[in-house]
């Protein structure tokens, strides 16, 4: 049975931050319980190694962290968290006592449309003081940062030089953290600790023109997601839905990943082609190009 290197499960689409690099969604807000959440284990445990809690939303928000967690790690399954940092104070003892846990993933830029220049001293010592803990505890820690092209969000590329500069003073690494995330993708700060910069892309939207039919995506080749109410999508970019495969709480997982549509779609990129119109419409794709 094929094994994919990203599952994306998606344990609430309800986040407390207004991001704008974020798609606004018309989904119904939702958390997911933990039947749901172990059917999904069970389900996806032949597919995968680890599941990354995270494509729309906050995880952090979802109550039964805790008791995922549990169901991954009895599961023998490693989770990866992707979360915007503001409630790592609230559940660091849950997160590092986790022994499921893989690696977190910290949208730092998640900082510019939600709080004041004046607040962000106190946002970055409490990230700091996560990581330096986490670390110890031999989970993996990503910081993340967008917007490095000096794109289209106003003041960011401002923010995230202060950003670097108060994580040189945390860890004093003995290069030039700035000029380092300027020239690559990711940078390695110390031993399970790395920084990553990335420019501001088009999230597909089922809405706009066509970008392009001759695109290639690892959607369905390394990666799939689920979201909260249980839909299938192709890729963590597919935040509305638009190409649901299959519900997984009314049908197998394999059957929906060899379904007509899922074939039709991993054929499709194998020949640099996009079949479904979400697909010819998302500006991420152009990196493959």
């Amino acid at each position: 049975m094929k094994k994919f290197k990203k599952v994306y499960i998606e344990i609430t689409n309800v986040c407390n931050l207004k991001c704008s690099f974020c798609p606004v969604s018309g989904r119904l807000p939702g958390f997911m319980d933990i039947k749901g959440f172990t059917h999904i284990i069970r389900e996806v445990k032949p597919f995968c190694d680890y599941v990354y809690l995270h494509l729309m939303g906050e995880p952090l928000l979802n109550p039964n962290l805790e008791s995922f967690l549990k169901i991954c790690y009895d599961s023998l399954i490693k989770v990866n968290i992707t979360t915007n940092g503001t409630l790592l104070n609230r559940c660091d003892e849950l997160l590092l006592n986790s022994k499921a846990l893989r690696k977190v993933s910290i949208s730092l830029h998640s900082f510019e449309a939600n709080e004041g220049n004046e607040l962000l001293d106190s946002y970055i010592n409490n990230t700091v003081s996560f990581i330096k803990k986490a670390v110890e505890k031999g989970i993996i820690c990503e910081l993340r940062l967008w917007n490095m092209d000096n794109g289209p969000i106003k003041g960011t590329n401002d923010m995230n030089d202060e950003i670097i500069r108060k994580l040189e003073e945390s860890f004093q690494p003995d290069f030039d953290l700035w000029l380092a995330v300027k020239n690559k993708p990711n940078v390695k700060l110390e031993d399970r600790l790395f920084i990553s910069g990335s420019e501001i892309f088009e999230w597909p939207d089922i809405s706009r023109d066509i970008i392009d039919e001759k695109v290639f995506c690892y959607g369905l080749r390394d990666q799939f997601g689920i979201l909260v109410d249980g839909t299938v999508v192709p890729c963590c970019l597919d935040s509305e839905g638009n190409i649901p495969l299959g519900n997984i709480f009314k049908e197998p997982l394999s059957d929906i990943l060899n379904s007509e549509r899922a074939l039709r779609i991993y054929d499709g990129f194998s020949g640099r082609k996009a079949v479904e119109e979400l697909c010819k419409k998302c500006g991420y794709a152009m990196r493959y190009k």
